[in-house]
């Protein structure tokens, strides 16, 4: 028997008073009323066991917010739907932050989270990555099958990709029946004109891109005569190394489970270019990356640094840093030039931002680092340990509308 019905018991059969029941049973005398109130509103169901969960939450999260955090939309276009991914947009769409942690327990709780417990730790994993945009090129080819007007299975199509080490920055992305050495150094001469000369390139073994296994036959291919006449560095992965590509080969992942996921799937090359066309814009404008700091996308993070060229470039004999930094609570963020520390003014507007340095001798750019925006652009006054901002002081005046 429960001592909630011993304690009844004693109050209603065998008539002892409150007191003396709370002293028997070793409980509060207030506990002893409760009980007593609540068998005489309720009978039997008084004995029941209750939550102890608060009548109200007022540090929950809001409904709305775990409608946001719920939504389909990112899943159901193929894209990147983890709790990383959803707080980026939470942020930066619908001005709402929430918690990494926050938005992994919503997400538990509604059944949408697999666990995978064969999964390594992340802090296990070895990571690179160029430290400039164009510093190094990765560039790979993945078979994807294209459909019949019919809905059965048609040709298979390849796709090539040349990637950003330093941002993941999709530089080319195109369809073709079958990639061949031409067609490599045709999309790699592309790719140069329009984004310019990498300082290296990083692929496999793959006979398009490197004839280096094949014995001494054959002599260079066409990428490698045309690396060496602009005097690139060539790197080429160990056989049967794969994680040492594993940027690219994790960019065509993401792409062909977004190409998956299309309700009109391709069924010539010049459709499966367009839908590729449109996954390049969206994957390097819109989408955030887990790897890039501050989850900022490709794009902003490929434009924000100088770009690296080939070792004869003549941008080594300028001085130039990257800085990570942060605005401090007065809108000021510090440098050292020649020894001395000078503070660069902002704005309180920008306080606790996130920023970049870009230094080119006294040249200074002060670049946010999840946006890409250009908070300030100066030439450094190297006998001032100040630096304003030019503006007259107090707030910002308000704008008449």
């Amino acid at each position: 028997m429960s001592k909630a019905r011993l304690v009844i018991t004693a109050l209603f059969v065998e008539g002892q008073s409150a007191a003396e029941v709370a002293a028997r049973y070793g409980v509060h005398r207030a506990w002893v009323y409760k009980l007593k109130a609540r068998y005489l509103a309720e009978g039997e169901a008084a004995f029941e066991p209750r939550s102890r969960r608060p009548k109200t939450s007022p540090m929950a999260t809001a409904p709305a917010t775990v409608e946001l955090v719920l939504r389909k939309q990112l899943a159901e276009a193929g894209l990147d739907a983890g709790a990383d991914t959803i707080g980026w947009h939470l942020q930066h769409h619908h001005r709402t932050t929430v918690s990494r942690t926050t938005i992994h327990r919503i997400l538990t709780r509604a059944g949408a989270v697999t666990p995978d417990p064969g999964k390594r730790p992340r802090s296990s994993y070895l990571r690179f990555a160029a430290d400039q945009p164009n510093e190094c090129w990765q560039s790979d080819f993945t078979h994807y099958r294209l459909t019949r007007p019919d809905g059965r299975p048609g040709p298979d199509a390849e796709i090539i990709t040349w990637l950003d080490d330093h941002a993941r920055y999709a530089l080319h992305v195109t369809a073709h029946p079958r990639i061949t050495g031409p067609i490599v150094t045709v999309t790699f001469r592309e790719t140069v004109a329009q984004h310019g000369i990498p300082a290296s390139t990083l692929t496999d073994n793959g006979m398009v891109y490197t004839t280096r296994l094949s014995g001494g036959r054959g002599g260079r291919n066409g990428l490698e005569t045309e690396l060496r006449r602009l005097n690139i560095t060539q790197k080429n992965s160990r056989p049967n190394h794969p994680t040492t590509c594993g940027k690219v080969e994790r960019f065509q992942q993401t792409l062909k489970k977004w190409l998956r996921a299309q309700p009109v799937q391709p069924t010539t090359l010049a459709e499966l270019q367009v839908l590729l066309d449109v996954f390049a814009d969206e994957y390097n404008h819109r989408r955030p990356h887990r790897s890039l700091p501050h989850r900022a996308t490709p794009a902003t993070v490929y434009t924000a640094r100088p770009k690296a060229g080939p070792s004869h470039d003549r941008a080594g004999e300028i001085h130039h840093r990257v800085r990570t930094d942060r605005i401090d609570d007065t809108g000021v963020v510090t440098l050292r030039v020649n020894g001395r520390l000078h503070h660069i003014g902002i704005g309180r507007t920008h306080a606790r931002t996130h920023v970049l340095l870009l230094v080119h001798d006294l040249h200074i750019r002060v670049v946010d680092a999840a946006t890409g925006e250009l908070l300030r652009e100066l030439v450094l006054d190297p006998t001032k340990d100040y630096q304003p901002t030019g503006r007259p002081p107090g707030p910002t005046p308000k704008q008449n509308r």
